[in-house]
């Protein structure tokens, strides 16, 4: 097991997308993980073939544990056994069973030993006999959690194991209204009738996280305004037929770059030896996906064209609602821009992301009355609050950056220089 990120002392076996005996080349998926905060693919380093699983789909494993025999191409499954001895790995992990497959150390089973499985497929049990029910320890634990039997839930692993996914269905597909007739008029449901939700991996670190932040960073917020007609016209002209899509948002954030490097000490955050400023401006973006939000990070957005940092977050974005998001997508960067104005979002304040020193919470464009020439007249306005780390940035500082991020809304050209 590889260490996903800095620190991390076990990760998730999630999938196994080669099977048993099959050929790989390099760069391609051998195995993902997944960690309290994203799904990440293992690449081969090198051309081979995948010859032993040590450990099934939905295992916590500690970093540094063996979890699978990899050989050269062309290797022949042989003497696995002994080239695991060699290795030092004595017996792969044992599969999961139910509670049923075995017995207390008091309660011995005087019956023979039947084979369970032969070439890692189950062998049909006798008559009588109660089924063995393959499932993974994160698919038992989150249908024991939703209240879900085990052994009634199809499995789509392999030799018919229950994976996670099959779980997360079979909670959907009960969740689902069951089609009946018009039933008779009954009694309103008693109150507190709910439904518990498990908690995902991501939902319980970004409880941790954000819980952690309020309860150590001293935030403050500052609030700014700006007419918002100039970015709309830019936008309107970059996004010629036949050249890539460019959103409010992909400006937002080439703006939030731009600023950072006009007031060098916004990019910085705190550590408990000292105060760490960036030479390059690195930007997390806020993106919703099924499981909750993750922020990855898009690098050195002060030098990239504005073309490239609207694929980039559109790629990141793809990779974070598909599970694909490597570890290395959400390290780093000193601000954060989360935006709920497509929702219609006039304004709101947000938690900083650690180790992140200030989160942006973008609005939605809305006209509204302004004021030209001692003249109400209507304007487009996009609202922004930036909520700041107080420890390593003053107030002053914060303000002035507000100022230059909001001159370079409001004069687009700007943002492109």
């Amino acid at each position: 097991m590889p260490e996903p990120a800095a620190g991390a002392t076990s990760a998730v076996v999630s999938e196994w997308p080669i099977a048993e005996n099959s050929p790989y080349s390099v760069s391609t998926a051998i195995v993902v993980i997944e960690t309290a905060k994203a799904s990440i693919e293992i690449e081969a380093e090198s051309d081979g073939v995948l010859l032993k699983r040590l450990v099934p789909a939905g295992t916590e494993v500690d970093v540094g544990t063996p979890i699978a025999l990899l050989g050269a191409p062309g290797e022949p499954p042989e003497n696995i056994e002994d080239l695991l001895a060699g290795l030092g790995v004595t017996k792969p992990t044992a599969e999961p069973t139910t509670e049923s497959d075995t017995k207390s150390a008091a309660e011995p089973d005087a019956s023979p030993a039947q084979p369970t499985a032969v070439n890692g497929h189950p062998v049909p049990e006798e008559p009588g006999t109660p089924q063995r029910v393959y499932a993974s320890p994160l698919a038992r634990r989150l249908a024991r959690q939703g209240g879900l039997a085990i052994d009634r839930i199809p499995g789509t692993g392999p030799a018919g194991r229950i994976l996670r996914r099959d779980v997360e269905e079979a909670l959907a597909r009960a969740s689902e209204p069951t089609p009946t007739p018009a039933p008779a008029p009954v009694a309103a449901p008693a109150a507190g009738d709910h439904e518990d939700i498990p908690h995902s991996r991501i939902r319980r670190a970004i409880a941790t996280r954000l819980v952690e932040s309020k309860q150590t960073t001293p935030h403050f917020y500052v609030r700014g305004t700006a007419r918002a007609e100039g970015l709309l016209a830019v936008r309107a002209q970059l996004n010629q037929p036949g050249s890539p899509k460019i959103s409010v948002n992909d400006l937002v954030v080439k703006a939030v770059a731009r600023a950072h490097r006009l007031v060098p000490e916004m990019n910085v955050i705190w550590t408990p030896e000292a105060v760490r400023r960036f030479t390059q401006v690195d930007v997390a973006v806020a993106v919703a996906t099924d499981t909750g939000l993750v922020t990855p990070v898009l690098r050195a957005v002060d030098t990239m064209p504005i073309s490239v940092v609207a694929e980039t977050t559109r790629r990141h974005a793809d990779s974070a609602r598909t599970g694909r998001l490597r570890q290395g997508d959400l390290e780093g960067g000193t601000v954060a821009v989360t935006n709920l104005g497509m929702y219609g979002t006039e304004e709101f304040t947000a938690i900083i992301n650690p180790p992140h020193s200030s989160i942006l919470s973008v609005g939605a464009v809305r006209t509204e009355p302004v004021v030209e020439n001692d003249v109400v007249v209507p304007g487009a306005t996009i609202r922004f609050v930036l909520s700041i780390d107080h420890r390593p940035i003053d107030g002053t500082v914060a303000a002035r950056w507000m100022g230059e991020f909001l001159s370079l809304i409001e004069n687009p050209v700007r943002i492109l220089a």
